[in-house]
């Protein structure tokens, strides 16, 4: 008897048991492709995804028992801390596994474009799955549809398409097979990933259609290691060679391509100092005697001074943004020039650079052979590790506390946690002060243990966002770095820890307001307005006393355990504790608004953000004149 050709699915079941197949390839390793799937169920795919995430096995069989494989279901609060969770998960995973994420049609699927941008911008792999309206409009219009007079096939999903790499929708059966097969080859792509869209109209979810066997047979992406050309290799190496104070800026590809130890053996070999974007951080040990720390307005005093006199700089997977560059003011040297590895020719070619289009790993592997016998000349070498070895003292300085009895400022809570964890740690923030912070201080001990997510730096996404690196990593503590303000954004994450067991730990930091965003207002004449939480004042502005919330509490109500910590000394306890705690836990601290953050940022390395060109208030007028300042220092590498 012949094997039918043929099996009769609908098409979220026939979406569902596909995407079960996929699997990436890197160096000979396979990986699922598409790890579960995130689901919020309304009208738009209640009947649809959910019924077939349901059918398939996914609600009682996560993936761990033989048989076929089936796509598991994880419960969300919010879609947009959805998409945050898979992002969370896909960079742990070095891209080479990523997570789903379904919503109904309407404000659940528009909850999806802050998540599916910061995806995109972070070149971070992503599939979304909305509901859409009806295809065949037999009700027109459904709830939640939004009418265009001058377009019938316009939804609210049209609102993903400029933040996705890849978006289709799905208004046959049979058009799920290329659409599908473009999305898998998108997400897999390390040029071309990030936010995918397949948007699914609800009646065609639930059609039914003769499906062809092969769509469900295991599915292989291979993920190449592609090398640099001959040419452009010789061009980079010459170069190198003739730079007298060479700089390599380490950006996120760096972790992406797993290219660690091959950045640590050139770097061994060559004595070329590494400064880190926030990406890329931690591409270096913190101890490794040519890692020089961050660079840019947040990065340290040795890596910016290095930066603003050398002659070349080796960019490595990284897209040079406008924090890196200090606004296009920071490599100041007269006769600076750039080559660039990178697999994506389109940040190749940034800054009038000489382009390495290769794998980071192969790239450097190539790099490190052609340059066998080069190194930079001791003088520089000693200069810099001297400059290392001042800032980390500057660092220590910052992290003390001698009296154990006082409220810590917010290095020192850095300085608190620097002394709990080990080698194994992951440590999330994405907005506010603490990213600056980070950057300059924190001592990265391992190639992931900095998660910074500073493309989009989106406010919210912490705390699910440690929930998906804690599920790709399920035996490394997670800490979530989160401050009031970034937790009132989005704490709903925190119940889906406490129901699937997730153990995450929120280190929740109470400085009453925004101040990363208080203190960019005083630097450019805004006074602070509206970036604390107070009370209005007489006056009219929030000047008034500290609200009285108490999100201690909060965390407690939503699951959490919590310790609270007033004093230094009730810190390093809870900190130790919470480390050790089988259940996902926050430490609750205040902080002084004074800090001791080493350097001003402003006198190292500036930021663009325009101030009013004509205002009657004398900050902003003051704030003007160093703008027009700073300004005249810009310059345009051609």
């Amino acid at each position: 008897m012949n094997a039918p050709t043929t099996r009769r699915l609908t098409v979220a079941q026939a979406l569902v048991e596909f995407l079960a197949h996929q699997y990436t390839e890197r160096d000979g390793r396979r990986h699922r492709l598409i790890h579960a799937c995130w689901g919020i169920f309304g009208h738009g795919n209640v009947a649809g995804l959910g019924q077939a995430l349901l059918e398939s096995g996914a609600a009682s069989d996560q993936g761990a028992s033989p048989g076929p494989p089936v796509l598991p279901y994880l419960q969300g609060r919010n879609e947009q801390a959805m998409v945050h969770a898979a992002v969370g998960y896909a960079r742990q995973c070095d891209r080479l596994s990523a997570q789903a994420v379904t919503t109904s049609i309407g404000p659940g699927a528009t909850n999806l474009v802050t998540g599916a941008a910061l995806a995109t911008v972070n070149r971070l792999p992503v599939l979304l799955l909305p509901g859409d309206v009806f295809a065949t409009r037999p009700a027109d219009p459904v709830l939640q549809q939004l009418e265009v007079p001058s377009a019938g096939d316009l939804s609210v999903n049209d609102a993903l398409r400029p933040v996705s790499r890849y978006f289709d929708r799905v208004t046959r059966p049979e058009a799920l097979i290329p659409a599908a097969l473009q999305a898998m080859r998108v997400l897999a792509d390390p040029v071309d990933t990030g936010a995918v869209t397949l948007a699914l109209p609800q009646d065609v979810q639930a059609e039914a259609y003769d499906w062809p066997v092969e769509f469900f047979a295991d599915r292989v992406w291979r993920v190449p290691r592609p090398a640099p050309d001959a040419d452009a290799l010789a061009d980079a190496v010459r170069a190198l060679r003739a730079a007298r104070r060479p700089l390599v800026v380490a950006g996120g590809g760096v972790h992406h391509s797993e290219a660690e130890d091959a950045l640590c053996a050139f770097a061994d070999a060559t004595g070329i100092p590494v400064a880190s974007t926030q990406a890329g951080k931690g591409s270096l040990r913190h101890d490794h005697p040519a890692d020089v720390g961050g660079i840019g307005h947040t990065g340290t005093a040795t890596a910016d001074a290095l930066a603003r006199e050398a002659d070349l700089v080796l960019g490595v997977g990284t897209r040079y943004t406008d924090f890196t560059t200090a606004s296009s003011t920071l490599f100041a040297g007269p006769g600076v020039r750039f080559v660039n590895l990178n697999i994506a020719s389109f940040d190749a070619h940034k800054l009038g650079a000489a382009c390495l289009v290769a794998d980071a790993r192969a790239g450097l592997e190539a790099l490190t052979a052609e340059l066998s016998g080069h190194r930079v000349d001791a003088e520089y070498e000693s200069a810099y590790r001297a400059a290392k070895a001042d800032w980390e003292r500057r660092v220590d300085a910052a992290y003390a506390a001698e009296d154990a009895s006082v409220r810590p400022s917010q290095t020192q809570v850095l300085g608190a946690l620097d002394a709990v964890v080990d080698d194994t740690d992951v440590i999330i923030n994405a907005a506010g002060s603490l990213p600056g912070d980070l950057h300059k201080l924190w001592r990265a001990r391992s190639r992931r243990q900095y998660h910074l997510e500073y493309g989009y730096s989106c406010m919210g996404y912490e705390i699910p966002a440690a929930i998906g690196v804690r599920l790709a990593a399920p035996d490394r503590p997670v800490w979530a770095l989160v401050g009031d303000g970034t937790y009132l954004m989005n704490p709903t994450e925190i119940v889906t820890a406490v129901q699937e067991g997730i153990n995450i730990t929120l280190v929740l930091i109470q400085n009453h307001g925004y101040a990363s965003i208080g203190g960019l207002s005083q630097a450019t004449g805004g006074e602070r307005f509206g970036t604390d939480y107070r009370f209005r004042a007489e006056d009219g502005t929030y000047t008034g006393a500290p609200l009285p919330v108490d999100l201690a509490a909060n965390a407690a109500s939503l699951g959490m355990q919590v310790l609270r910590a007033a004093t230094v000394g009730e810190l390093r306890a809870a900190l130790a504790e919470a480390r050790g705690a089988n259940r996902p836990t926050c430490v609750y601290v205040e902080t002084e608004t004074a800090d001791t953050v080493p350097g001003a940022p402003e006198a190292q390395a500036w930021w663009d953000v325009p101030v009013a060109e004509t205002a009657t208030r004398p900050a902003a007028v003051a704030a003007r004149e160093v703008y027009d300042r700073h300004t005249a220092g810009r310059r345009r590498h051609l």
